[in-house]
């Protein structure tokens, strides 16, 4: 057995699961950048293959199910470090089980992965919720940013979409320095640094002023409740608040 790196990619993760099944087994799959070689196991470099990643996917989707695909991609959009290996052991299961996996909630390759998913999709709801968009100056762009544990600025995309068709938005993932661009209903994600970003409108700035002022007038000191404030709102969050600015 041999632990295989890839680049990072989804589609490099398929490729390295083509690999287990149809040359030498896999006794674990690891980004090659964070990848710390040892003298007990031998590793190898997995190049991403499209077809290889095609015949995979389509796998997943017709011998398991199109919901457990949909699972798969939300997990390995997740932080969690062993993300790899524990969707490699769900695929294993899914093909010797098929579409009945899913309902196997106490099985612990399945309850890892339901449990990661649970924690990927309530970040998107929490932040859908949560995102604060300002206007920049020049263009009427509206702007917000985010630093989320998990890499969903792709599931966020059609909501917001959706939500601004008709205005153009950028939405910052600044952990990871990329942003979603929409406009018209369509979007796509591409590269973005804090250097891009231009400057808030000053009529933006002036509505930063009134927003905090209302928000002071409207709080009642006596009902001010901190551990349920960050219960709804994690602490975490708010320094990219308009409302904490």
């Amino acid at each position: 057995m041999v632990d295989y790196l890839y680049d990072g990619t989804f589609e490099g993760l398929l490729t390295c699961v083509y690999h287990h099944y149809y040359e030498e087994k896999a006794s674990g799959i690891y980004p090659k950048e964070r990848y710390q070689a040892n003298l007990f196991t031998t590793h190898r470099i997995i190049d991403t293959e499209e077809e290889k990643t095609v015949r995979v996917y389509d796998a997943i989707e017709q011998k398991i199910s199109a919901d457990d695909l949909r699972r798969i991609y939300r997990v390995f959009l997740s932080y969690d470090p062993n993300k790899e290996n524990m969707i490699l052991r769900y695929i294993r299961l899914g093909f010797r089980l098929g579409p009945k996996i899913s309902l196997l909630h106490s099985d612990p390759v399945v309850f890892d992965m339901q449990q990661c998913e649970r924690k990927v999709s309530c970040e998107v709801h929490r932040l859908e919720g949560l995102v604060r968009f300002s206007v920049l100056s020049p263009g009427e762009i509206l702007y917000c940013c985010i630093e989320p544990d998990h890499d969903v600025l792709e599931l966020m995309a059609d909501h917001f979409s959706d939500r601004y068709r008709n205005e153009p938005f950028l939405i910052h993932d600044k952990r990871r320095k990329k942003a979603i661009f929409a406009q018209n209903g369509e979007w796509y994600i591409t590269d973005f640094r804090d250097e891009d970003l231009p400057q808030i409108s000053k009529e933006e700035q002036d509505y930063r002023l009134l927003w905090k002022k209302y928000f002071e007038t409207i709080a009642i000191k006596e009902r001010i409740n901190p551990a349920c404030q960050k219960r709804c709102m994690p602490a975490r969050y708010w320094k990219n608040l308009t409302e904490f600015l």
